[in-house]
């Protein structure tokens, strides 16, 4: 089938903005003068104000709304399930069903795709029921959901080899349970991956290229980079596919969103099924993908991890703390981690760091989950000269903004935000 002719229905919009990000570009000391020239403006001094007062001024710097896609809140999901729900209902399925983490953003935007077109929203979520309610949780709730958790921290006593399989062996088991109790009640289930990392699902990304070359057409935007982020893979490996495909004028860079990442060889195997199924005609090797990983607690790459054989010789250096004060004019107290945090869904300082420094610059958030760690791995690509602002960088944002009110890490950001009203910026008046 030809990628061309697959059929979609507007679950959520698409063409979101292509915007650049000139006051972002000041305050890490870049600017890109009238000849096209990287010029360094002072950074800090109110954000470099005179530099970053014309968004339309040319900076090399520029963000993909996807966050904007309108569906719930917005995100990337939105652009699979176009697909996934056309799919569905050509199918004759009456429900959706999906998996993820208990904060899942893909799940609140199957659960809006489900309702916008008569389907019942099902979410499976991995890991036991909070006792507050917060976050993405609240907006499934409010729109109605159908949520089973599944618990799976008995596996911990497991030896460390066994207990992925013996977690994935339970969830399938309580997956099955679920469909069939649908089904005696006269419901047909379709059960959507983790992510939307379907085939169908990832048309939405591959289809988003064009789009954005469009879009860089139209505004005379020349970028050579754009960064994503890697999680369940489905949108990386649509970009990737889509990039190749229609012959893109930029390389689509990676960043994981947890240590503990997809391995490189399956997301090899599911571009080259992209490839086949929609008849691209190419071939995807394990070295024609660009992952960018970042640091190990003490600054540095291990040379047995699966990132030294894709980062950049400039990433075994590590990042100083006083490289990520200088960046928020703030101080931070962890020694840096890897793009990647500490854990998934763990908060940490200098992901947090990152976000306050896109609110700051751009009025834009971004989530401590997902892309406040990509966001995190796009401006030290920056500031390390893996990527130049010069050639252009375009940051992919997916968006998750409900994450930021979940408890875990709201609870985490009170001290850094909420705890000194001098440093905070916060004044109270009595009577």
């Amino acid at each position: 089938m030809k990628i061309e002719s697959l059929g979609s229905v507007p679950a959520g919009y698409i063409n979101t903005p292509l915007e650049p990000m000139p006051r972002l570009a000041a305050a890490l000391g870049f600017g890109i003068d009238a000849g096209g020239a990287t010029a360094v403006c002072e950074p800090n001094a109110a954000i470099c104000r005179e530099n970053a007062a014309d968004a339309a001024s040319p900076c090399g710097l520029y963000i993909k709304r996807d966050d904007m896609t309108g569906l719930a809140l917005g995100g990337n999901k939105a652009r699979k399930l176009n697909y996934i729900v056309k799919y569905a209902l050509e199918n004759g399925y009456t429900a959706l069903m999906t998996f993820g983490g208990v904060q899942t953003n893909h799940g609140r935007l199957t659960a809006a795709a489900a309702i916008r077109y008569g389907l019942k929203p099902i979410l499976v979520l991995k890991g036991e029921k909070p006792d507050y309610l917060s976050g993405n949780l609240l907006l499934d709730r409010l729109m109605g959901a159908d949520l089973y958790f599944v618990d799976t921290s008995s596996s911990g006593a497991l030896p460390a080899a066994e207990q992925a399989a013996a977690k994935q062996r339970y969830v399938d088991e309580c997956a099955a349970r679920i469909i069939a109790e649908y089904e005696a009640r006269g419901e047909k289930v379709l059960s959507v991956p983790v992510g939307g990392q379907t085939v169908i699902g990832s048309a939405g990304y591959i289809q988003a290229v064009p789009e954005i070359m469009a879009q860089m057409k139209e505004q005379g935007i020349h970028a050579k980079h754009l960064v994503v982020g890697y999680g369940s893979t489905g949108t990386f490996a649509g970009l990737w596919a889509g990039a190749k495909y229609y012959h893109a004028p930029f390389e689509v860079i990676g960043i994981p969103i947890e240590p503990d990442y997809r391995p490189v060889e399956e997301t090899v195997d599911f571009i080259n099924e992209l490839s086949a199924y929609f008849e691209l005609g190419f071939t995807c090797r394990k070295e024609d993908l660009h992952l960018e990983f970042g640091f190990d607690p003490a600054g540095n790459i291990p040379t047995d991890s699966p990132a030294a054989g894709y980062s950049s010789d400039q990433n075994v250096t590590g990042l100083s703390a006083s490289d990520v004060t200088a960046v928020i004019g703030g101080t931070v107290g962890p020694t840096p981690i890897g793009y990647g945090g500490v854990g998934y869904n763990e908060p940490d300082a200098v992901t947090e760091s990152y976000i306050e420094l896109l609110a700051h610059t751009e009025a834009i958030f971004v989530d401590p989950c997902y892309t406040g760690k990509v966001f995190h791995g796009y401006v030290d690509l920056l500031k390390r000269g893996v990527i130049r602002a010069e050639d252009g960088a375009i940051f992919m944002h997916t968006g998750g903004a409900p994450g930021l009110w979940t408890k875990e890490h709201l609870d985490h950001m009170q001290k850094e935000y909420w705890s000194d009203e001098k440093t905070d910026h916060v004044h109270t008046f009595t009577l």
